[in-house]
């Protein structure tokens, strides 16, 4: 029988950042890259004016390591916050069907009148959701310990 990987079993903790300026936000938009989620992963807490993501993240920052050592990829589930939302928008996704996976491509911002503007995820497949925010606040945290990567492979975009 196989285990899971642990957090305790590597050198690297569970990621806790925020991104507060456009080039904090390129070190989190190249951690979640091809991070999966469903759209019953999406959770819009409009009192607090948050929307969190539950996803799936493939971990980057380990995939040297495992080659090197030949041993399996991971992914590890992971919290994708974005505070101060004034306003949502989406293309390309049926919001309705709680079954549909989306692959995170990118994250970006678009500065509007200081300090406001949108965090842009663009998604694979021509999909899109713009968060406008008072504010650039994103916070990644993972939540689980990693485990084994489903597919075996790492993600790949050809040139």
């Amino acid at each position: 029988m196989t285990t899971d990987a642990r957090f305790e079993d590597g050198t690297e903790g569970a990621l806790a950042l925020r991104a507060e300026t456009a080039e904090d936000l390129k070190v989190i938009a190249a951690l979640v890259q091809d991070a999966v989620f469903s759209t019953a992963d999406i959770s819009w807490e409009a009192k607090s004016r948050r929307l969190a993501l539950l996803v799936n993240r493939f971990r980057w920052e380990d995939k040297a390591a495992a080659e090197a050592e030949k041993r399996p990829y991971e992914r590890v589930r992971a919290l994708l916050v974005i505070s101060g939302v004034t306003g949502i928008a989406s293309q390309g996704i049926d919001r309705k069907d709680r079954d549909l996976v989306l692959s995170l491509l990118d994250l970006g911002w678009e500065p509007g009148e200081d300090p406001a503007g949108r965090v842009l995820l663009t998604l694979a497949g021509d999909g899109a959701i713009a968060v406008s925010a008072e504010c650039l606040e994103v916070d990644l945290h993972d939540v689980t310990r990693p485990y084994r990567a489903v597919s075996g492979a790492a993600p790949h975009h050809p040139d």
